[in-house]
């Protein structure tokens, strides 16, 4: 297969070059597609995606602080134009293949613009997805997930799903619709759903059940439609604590997994987790990595994440390995993904002031190698089994007796309390806490990894 070389004439397809000197940049030094690690190759685990919005549709902006700058872009016009936007597809599919990967994660918006009517831009949408399946066909590659864009026009700035007018959470739905069928068509492995502007900005302006069974309403229409189309890919849901929004419903593992649940949905859907959105709230970047993990609602993983100092989105490019470590420690843990869900959304953007083109896979390079690093410090550690004696040991007084019984949930207040009569004070447990981190740096750091 001929390698596409009209945009990105200078950069090769990228390759794993494990010697390469600190200034050989254009190479992956950790991440090796073929290598197997804990059972799979990097490539089966992670699955990279890189994400068409943030690669192709941000431009260098910087909200009311600046206009665009990354200008320099050989394929761009910035105009509206269908015609742009094929030559945009393009680009990011070279982009895609030389960086060597079989996934990439889009929207509609992403593929063509908005018409003036309802009828010329589901033409062109079709005319763009066309376009996109022989691209595909071309390089072998497919959507880890494809989702609708309910939120960059301006109908969407009071919501989506959770718009106080009717016509436009029907328009939201018809949206969604459509974009389901092209999902089905590209043969994406995920469906997404992103509600950014649906929360509130004063509790005075809204209705908040109604709200959220609004949106409650749009999954469960989204269900019927998947099994009525014959779609067999997944649905999911990013949860995100705020911006645009002052607060979003859908703000983290824990409020999303209770939403469904309320509305009888959790059978039907798990969890798109960026955990940078993590930061956002005060909390560990992997935290909501383990919330959803817990509860068998982990689907998908995004591998960017957030300046700590900046409470807000800033969709940097992976750099910290221990977090990382964390991450697909948990990953690693529950098996990767089960019943073909799973994958690594790369999410991440350039800076405004990284103008040249190459510093998009400078970008996509950093984030996978922090991960591949990650990925070995997590086998090693599950392989050599300290952490698992660890925990056993730190759990041990559920393994018999009564603390069997409260385990199983099988106790009553007052066995408790015959307990305690019977044994007395409770003599307490140093948490070791320490112990754990030590014993973490040793494989986060050692080696070399």
């Amino acid at each position: 297969m001929a390698l596409m070389t009209k945009y990105f004439p200078s950069v090769n397809r990228i390759e794993y070059r494990p010697d390469a000197g600190p200034e050989d940049n254009m190479v992956f030094r950790h991440y090796n597609p073929t290598e197997t690690v804990h059972g799979r190759t990097m490539e089966e685990w992670f699955r990279f995606s890189p994400c068409y919005f943030n690669m192709f549709r941000y431009f260098g902006t910087d909200d009311h602080y600046g206009y665009r700058t990354h200008i320099r872009r050989s394929w761009e016009t910035g105009s509206r134009s269908l015609s742009n936007y094929k030559r945009r597809m393009q680009a990011a599919f070279e982009f895609f293949s030389k960086l060597g990967v079989r996934y990439y994660s889009a929207s509609d918006r992403d593929f063509a613009p908005e018409g003036e009517t309802w009828e010329e831009t589901s033409r062109m949408l079709e005319e763009a997805t066309t376009m996109a399946c022989n691209l595909q066909g071309q390089t072998g590659m497919r959507p880890l997930y494809f989702a609708a864009d309910l939120f960059s026009h301006p109908r969407y700035m009071n919501g989506a799903a959770s718009n106080p007018d009717s016509h436009v959470f029907a328009y939201a739905c018809a949206q969604v619709k459509r974009a389901m069928d092209m999902a089905k068509r590209l043969q994406a492995e995920h469906f997404v759903f992103f509600h950014p502007r649906d929360g509130y900005q004063s509790p005075l302006q809204r209705q908040m059940y109604r709200d959220m069974q609004h949106m409650g309403h749009l999954y469960r229409m989204a269900v019927q439609y998947r099994d009525k189309i014959g779609y067999k890919g997944h649905l999911l849901i990013q949860p995100k604590p705020f911006d645009p929004r002052r607060y979003q419903y859908e703000c983290d593992a824990m409020s999303t997994m209770h939403m469904l649940r309320h509305f009888g949905m959790e059978r039907h859907y798990k969890l798109y987790i960026k955990p940078a959105h993590s930061r956002m709230m005060g909390r560990p970047y992997y935290h909501d990595v383990y919330m959803a993990s817990a509860f068998n609602m982990l689907g998908l993983v995004d591998a960017s994440d957030n300046y700590p100092e900046v409470n807000g989105t800033s969709d940097m490019c992976a750099v910290n390995v221990r977090d990382a470590t964390y991450v697909m420690k948990c990953y690693l843990e529950q098996s990767g993904m089960q019943y073909g869900y799973g994958g690594f959304n790369l999410s991440c953007r350039v800076r405004r002031e990284s103008i040249e083109p190459r510093d998009m896979f400078h970008g996509m390079i950093l984030t996978m190698d922090t991960y591949a690093r990650a990925l070995k410090n997590a086998a090693r550690m599950l392989s050599d089994g300290y952490f698992a004696r660890n925990l056993q040991q730190r759990y041990i007084s559920y393994k018999s007796g009564f603390g069997e019984k409260l385990d199983k949930g099988s106790a009553t207040f007052e066995e408790c309390e015959d307990y305690v009569m019977k044994y007395g004070e409770c003599q307490p447990q140093s948490s070791r806490y320490e112990h754990y981190d030590n014993m973490f740096n040793y494989y986060t750091y050692e080696l070399g990894l």
